[in-house]
C-alpha cells in the first residue's frame, strides 16, 4: 500500500515527495500533465527558500545562480547590506529549472513520479483513503494513509475536501510575457512609469521575462480565451515607448490580483500546501518561497505520522504554524500591491515608506517579510531568544574530533539535530533514545557576532531548520524531544538517511 499520494510535481508537490523519502515513506506524485511544461511563473525565490533547498544539499543541484542584491518591499527599496542577516534572494531561475533539479532528486531517492494521472475523487476508510486517479489507462484506485493536494490555486483535492478558500476576488489584471531578441533594459524590481507599472527581468538564453500592469487594466476573462502577445506588445510600446512585436515569445499569460487562503490546511486524512492554501498578487517570489517551506514543515510530520513515532497532535501543527504565515503572506503581498500597482495618488505613501526604509529597525522588518527570515514558531518553550528560530545556516561548528561543519550541513539528511556544546556530553546521552530521529552532534560554535548575540550554545533544531530547545533557559531537553520526536525508542521503522551517522563528533 503506498503511504502517501500527492497531487500535483510542482514544486512544492515534489519537495514535499523528497522530504518524506528522506524518512523512506512510500510516496507517489500524480500529476495531470504528460509532461513537463516548460513554463515558469516564478523566476526566483527568497533567502528563506535559498535556505531551505541548501538545508537538503539542493542549492548546489541548481548549478549557478544569481544572488539579487536589490531588495525592496513593493517597490520600496530595502538596503540589505545594512542589515545583520543575509537577506539576499535569488533570481533568474526559471521554475522549471527547479522543477526539473527536484524531479530528478525525488527520483534518486525511489519516489514515484506519475504525469498524466489526475486526481478524481477520494474516500476515507477506518485505516486510509482510497484515492481515484483518471490516467493513461483509464480509472484507478491507489490505497494510502494520506492525501496531499499540491495541485496549484484551483485545487481539485481542496474542492474535493469541501474546504473553504475565502478571499477577496480580483479587481486588477496584469501581463506576463517571455520573449527573446528584443534588447529590453533590466527593471528587476520594477518602474512606476507614467500609466501604470513595468518589470524586466533576464532569463535564461537571452530571454527576458516582462511584466506590465497598466493602471485601470481590468482582470483578464479567461472565458473569452487566453491573453495574446499582441495585447502584451501594445501595453509595453505605450507604457515603455520600446516595441517588442518582433520578439520571438516563449510564454505569455494573465493574472490577477486575488487573494485567497484555505480556511483548513488539513481535513482528516487531506492535506493541503503550497497554492493550494494561498493565492495572492505575484510579489518577490513569494508564492514558491512560502509554498516550499510550507512542504518542509509538513514532511518530517507527517512522515512521523506514517512511521508511528510523531506524538499526539503533531500533525496538526503543520495547520497551526503554516496557517498563520500565509495570513501574513497575503497581507504583506496586498500591501505589496498598493504600492506598487495604484497610480500617483499613493505617491504620498510611497514617500513615507522610503523615509521609513531608511530606518535600520523598519528596514529589518520590511527585509524580514520579503525574505522569509522574520517567521517565528511557538515551540512550547520561552526564555531564550533562538526559540522558534530558523537557525542560521552558515554558522560554523568545531567537531569534536578537530574537524569543522556548518548548521546547514548537518540539516541534510532531514533528521532532527542536537549540537551538545558542552563538555561533559550530557545532553548528548539525554538524547541517545531518539537516535533513529535525531542526529547528535558534539562540538563548538566558532565566535561571531550575530552567535553571540543570541546567546548561542547547546541547540535542539528541528528537521525544518527551526530551534526546539536551546540552552540556557530554554525548557526541558526531554520535554523538548517529546514534543516534536515522539517518545523515546518508538520509531515504527529506521528512516532512510543519505550520510547521516547518528552521533557525530
Amino acid at each position: 500500500m503506498t503511504e502517501v499520494v500527492i497531487a500535483g510535481a510542482g514544486p512544492v508537490g515534489l519537495m514535499l515527495a523528497g522530504e518524506l523519502r528522506l524518512w523512506g515513506v512510500d510516496v507517489v506524485v500524480y500529476e495531470r500533465l504528460g509532461e513537463p511544461s516548460g513554463e515558469s511563473r516564478g523566476v526566483g525565490f527568497t533567502r528563506r527558500a535559498a535556505e531551505t533547498f541548501d538545508q537538503r544539499g539542493l542549492m548546489e543541484r541548481l548549478g549557478e545562480v544569481e544572488i539579487g542584491t536589490q531588495g525592496h518591499f513593493g517597490g520600496v527599496r530595502i538596503d540589505f547590506h545594512a542589515l545583520d542577516d543575509v537577506h539576499f534572494g535569488t533570481r533568474g531561475v526559471p521554475q522549471y529549472r527547479i522543477e526539473a533539479m527536484l524531479d530528478a532528486w525525488v527520483r534518486s531517492l525511489g519516489g514515484r513520479i506519475e504525469r498524466g494521472y489526475e486526481v478524481t475523487g477520494f474516500r476515507e476508510t477506518a485505516d486510509g483513503i482510497v484515492v481515484a486517479t483518471e490516467g493513461p489507462e483509464g480509472p484507478a484506485e491507489t490505497h494510502a494513509q494520506y492525501l496531499v493536494g499540491c495541485d496549484g490555486g484551483r485545487s481539485v483535492v481542496r474542492k474535493l475536501a469541501g474546504i473553504d478558500f475565502p478571499g477577496l476576488e480580483a479587481t486588477r489584471g496584469m501581463f506576463v510575457a517571455d520573449i527573446a531578441g528584443c534588447d529590453i533594459r533590466p527593471r528587476p524590481i520594477g518602474e512606476r512609469v507614467e500609466g501604470g507599472m513595468v518589470m524586466a527581468i533576464s532569463l535564461e538564453d537571452g530571454v527576458d521575462r516582462i511584466i506590465i500592469h497598466p493602471d485601470g487594466q481590468p482582470p483578464h476573462d479567461h472565458s473569452t480565451g487566453e491573453a495574446t502577445f499582441q495585447e502584451v506588445a501594445d501595453s509595453w510600446e505605450r507604457l515603455t515607448g520600446q516595441s517588442v512585436h518582433h520578439g520571438d515569445v516563449r510564454w505569455v499569460s494573465a493574472f490577477t490580483n486575488t487573494t485567497r487562503q484555505a480556511a483548513e490546511y488539513r481535513r482528516g486524512r487531506v492535506l493541503l500546501s503550497g497554492d493550494s492554501t494561498h493565492v495572492h498578487v505575484p510579489a518577490g517570489a513569494q508564492g514558491l518561497s512560502v509554498g516550499v517551506q510550507d512542504a518542509v514543515n509538513l514532511g518530517w510530520k507527517l512522515a512521523g505520522t506514517v512511521l508511528g513515532w510523531a506524538p499526539e497532535g503533531l500533525l496538526d501543527t503543520y495547520h497551526a504554524e503554516r496557517h498563520p504565515v500565509g495570513q501574513r503572506l497575503l497581507r504583506s503581498t496586498l500591501a505589496q500591491s498598493q504600492l506598487y500597482l495604484t497610480g500617483p495618488e499613493m505617491e504620498p505613501i510611497r514617500q513615507v515608506m522610503r523615509e521609513l526604509a531608511a530606518l535600520p529597525a523598519a528596514a529589518t522588518a520590511l527585509a524580514g517579510m520579503v525574505s522569509g527570515l522574520e517567521v517565528t514558531y511557538d515551540v512550547g518553550a520561552t526564555g531564550h531568544p533562538l526559540l522558534g528560530v530558523r537557525l542560521r545556516p552558515d554558522l560554523k561548528l568545531e567537531l569534536a574530533d578537530g574537524s569543522r561543519t556548518t548548521a546547514v550541513e548537518l540539516l541534510h539528511p532531514g533528521r532532527g539535530v542536537l549540537v551538545d556544546t558542552g563538555p561533559s556530553g550530557r545532553h548528548a546521552a539525554a538524547a541517545a533514545g531518539w537516535g533513529d530521529r535525531v542526529d547528535v552532534v558534539r562540538g563548538s560554535w566558532q565566535p561571531g557576532a550575530w552567535a553571540e548575540s543570541r546567546q548561542l550554545g547547546s541547540v535542539l533544531v528541528r528537521p525544518d531548520g527551526y530551534v526546539a530547545w536551546a540552552e540556557p533557559d530554554g525548557g526541558d531537553l526531554a520535554e523538548s524531544l517529546r514534543r516534536w520526536f515522539g517518545a523515546a525508542g518508538t520509531s515504527a521503522a529506521e528512516p532512510a538517511r543519505a550520510g547521516s551517522a547518528g552521533a557525530r563528533g
